[in-house]
């Protein structure tokens, strides 16, 4: 059973905005965390952003704060990760969670996660 299905990558230029989105399931929507996270070739995967559902708290890892937010849309069962002024080291398999902690930014705190969807940055 699919619980969460990105969307939303692709390529783009340096500088440029790209929005994704994650659509759940209700069941995982209704995680007390939605996060996204990232892996680039030859690197572990890292924590991106996450979001509070009851609260709706935001957090940010340093590298894409100011630039990136995240949201949801509770209608939608749907969160989404706009990143803006992007950078060629941005390029990687993104990835939407949920996990069972607010606002951790702990990828073992984690336990759905979608297939990813692929990022590239152009310089």
């Amino acid at each position: 059973q699919v619980q969460l299905v990105e969307s939303g990558g692709g390529l783009v230029q340096a500088g440029g905005p790209l929005r994704l989105s994650c659509a759940a399931s209700r069941r995982t929507f209704s995680r007390p965390a939605m996060g996204w996270f990232r892996q680039a070739p030859g690197k572990e995967r890292e924590f991106v952003a996450t979001i509070s559902r009851s609260s709706g708290i935001t957090s940010y890892a340093d590298s894409v704060k100011g630039r990136f937010t995240i949201s949801r849309d509770n209608a939608k069962n749907t969160v989404y990760l706009q990143m803006n002024s992007l950078k060629p080291e941005d390029t990687a398999v993104y990835y939407c969670a949920g996990g069972w902690v607010p606002s951790t930014p702990r990828e073992y705190e984690y336990d759905f996660w979608g297939q990813g969807t692929q990022v590239t940055v152009s310089s």
